[in-house]
């Protein structure tokens, strides 16, 4: 295994970022350490906010709601997935699975030695931290997602998850700047764009964000999908709050809430909102998310 770590004056000066690095160590049982870093901002008793990133973003995607929820009184922890940002990255892409990113972000939780949790998540976002809830309900006091899933493979994925997956595996640049940019209205700054390629200054650090579209349970002998059916067995029976906050025009996920507020109990009677924007909201309409949480868990 060979780990990378990002040269840190690749994250000096980025636009609207200006919160300290905090990093923990993890220890993975097959690959060994890996560094996690992770945003650490608002008072440290205050109701703990964990915002977690997808693909192929970092954590830098929250800048527009951490002050915010910060500035409202919560605790905001808003780490980078192993592969992302300013964490440790693989350059062998087979050690990247579904299992070891929930294990890593589970012992990542455990390291911070945080409870009481409101998840926000969205892309990938929700498919690693809704295992997390399924798998650990009783440290998660609720959660909100925005243009997310829970795939099990037993359900067909829509026209435009293929178009994205072919094109993240054939597409010989993978600029992850114009990605971000595009998935949203276009309207990121150069600045901005250089942002969200400061983690990948070469095409080896880019393994983790060229994997996690195979790793999406598409089929119903996928490895991670018998884990996800148990998910939402335990998510059927999730009584606590469940905020649905996804966009009005997300090519890939519109529509995406419509199973969580079926199946899941806790969304019952809760203030849903429908946000302005495309696939990653927090870019176009992230303040109106972060204040719909706010709200939310003043009224609980």
């Amino acid at each position: 295994m060979s780990v990378l770590r990002t040269p840190d004056d690749r994250f000096n000066n980025l636009p609207g970022f200006n919160f300290q690095p905090h990093y923990v160590e993890i220890r993975d049982p097959d690959l060994g350490p890996l560094r996690v870093h992770y945003v650490d901002e608002g008072p440290s008793d205050g109701p703990v906010v964990l915002c977690l990133h997808g693909e192929p973003t970092w954590c830098y995607l929250y800048r527009k709601m951490i002050p915010v929820l910060s500035s409202a009184g919560c605790r905001v922890l808003a780490p980078d997935m192993v592969g992302f940002g300013r964490s440790d990255k693989l350059t062998l892409r087979t050690d990247y699975t579904y299992t070891r990113h929930v294990r890593w972000m589970a012992d990542w939780i455990k390291s911070v030695g945080v409870t009481d949790i409101t998840l926000l998540a969205q892309d990938w976002g929700g498919l690693i931290g809704l295992r997390l809830v399924a798998e650990n309900p009783e440290i998660f006091a609720r959660f909100s997602l925005s243009n997310t899933g829970l795939p099990t493979g037993d359900h067909p994925v829509n026209e435009a998850f293929h178009r994205w997956r072919k094109f993240s595996q054939e597409d010989p640049v993978f600029d992850i700047g114009s990605i971000v940019n595009l998935f949203g209205h276009g309207g990121l700054t150069e600045e901005e764009v250089e942002a969200y390629r400061a983690p990948f200054p070469a095409d080896e650090y880019k393994e983790g964000a060229r994997q996690f579209p195979v790793l999406v349970p598409t089929r119903p002998d996928d490895p991670a999908s018998e884990d996800n059916r148990r998910a939402w067995k335990a998510l059927m029976r999730w009584e606590k709050p469940a905020l649905m906050c996804f966009s009005d025009a997300d090519p890939i996920m519109q529509g995406g809430e419509k199973p969580f507020l079926k199946l899941v109990p806790g969304t019952r009677d809760q203030p849903h909102r429908t946000l302005k924007g495309r696939h990653f909201i927090q870019e176009e309409d992230g303040e109106n998310w972060a204040r719909a949480v706010v709200d939310w868990i003043g009224k609980i």
